[in-house]
């Protein structure tokens, strides 16, 4: 094996791992689940079949991931953080093939004990704050918390919140404290409503 797996881990046959991945103690990884190069899957966490990884995707213990949920690149999945796969379950009704699928982008994080609600993409590096109960689509670069999730701001790429308040010449750019890389803040009123969204300025 290229990949490490503690001796209670599960590894079901059919399960791909990639190269250079850790799971750890009561992990079960079941069959047609994808995990790609590198991710590190914490205790007793579930990766259920159909479920694809990225590259260096990090998960912390206790969550389950269900069938449906994709996550790209560099994903942070915080501790007992919670995906649900569909929207009206009952016991006594059998809704498998009905999943509903969320996807989460590359570099995007996921705070403990959040709540995904299936069918609500997460964009590329937002950030989802601890307790919080995601309910729509979140931007790219959006920082959203509570519940039900509202936005309260923009992050960078490193994870710091964005501040377009203070740049000395424009209240629509703003800087990454970490890396010095700049943000765009852009407005689009196309569509019958105004939608913010965030963009990295290429250097």
């Amino acid at each position: 094996m290229d990949y490490q797996a503690h001796e209670t881990a599960v590894i079901d046959a059919g399960a791909e791992i990639g190269p250079g991945c850790k799971v750890w103690h009561f992990s079960h990884i079941m069959p047609g689940a994808v995990l790609g190069a590198g991710c590190n899957i914490g205790q007793n966490v579930v990766v259920s079949p159909g479920v694809r990884l990225g590259a260096n995707v990090k998960v912390q213990n206790n969550v389950s991931i269900y069938e449906g949920v994709t996550c790209d690149d560099d994903v942070f999945l915080g501790p007992s953080c919670v995906f649900t796969n569909v929207i009206n379950p009952r016991s006594a009704i059998v809704r498998r093939g009905q999943y509903a699928h969320t996807h989460v982008g590359r570099g995007a994080s996921i705070g403990a004990n959040a709540t995904i609600v299936c069918g609500n993409d997460i964009g590329p590096y937002a950030f989802i704050g601890a307790g919080a109960v995601v309910t729509k689509h979140v931007p790219a670069y959006a920082l959203v918390v509570g519940n039900p999730a509202q936005q309260m701001g923009w992050m960078s790429e490193c994870g710091h919140r964005l501040d377009f308040e203070s740049y000395e010449t424009s209240k629509d750019t703003a800087l990454c404290p970490e890396s010095g890389d700049t943000y765009t803040r852009t407005t689009d009123n196309s569509g019958g409503q105004t939608v913010q969204k965030v963009v990295k300025t290429e250097q």
